[in-house]
């Protein structure tokens, strides 16, 4: 992950949540280094006086964090072998940023 840039777009994720939908505190956080199998890499929270403005906020969120974010994955695999692949760089075919 580039930490500035990440931090940056997600202020500006959290900016457009607030002009579109009455929300009162949001968190937003994504774990990057080593994250084991099954355990959460994205967290969102959004409060809000009305429950379909929360959780539209919410779904939107995740959704432009995953298209305009820089942050990537490697996926490592315990053996590489038949059928396989050794661990490497996962482009997130979601992201949308520019391209190197």
């Amino acid at each position: 992950a580039y930490v500035p840039m990440a931090e940056t777009e997600m202020r500006r994720i959290c900016s457009s949540m607030r002009a579109k939908w009455d929300v009162k505190v949001i968190a937003m956080t994504h774990r990057t280094g080593v994250v084991p199998i099954g355990e959460p890499s994205v967290e969102i929270a959004v409060s809000s006086p009305h429950r379909r403005d929360a959780l539209e906020a919410v779904h939107f969120a995740i959704d432009e964090l995953k298209a305009r974010v820089p942050i990537w994955k490697k996926e490592v695999y315990d053996e590489p072998g038949e059928g396989v692949a050794p661990a490497g760089w996962k482009a997130n075919a979601e992201w949308t940023g520019p391209s190197q």
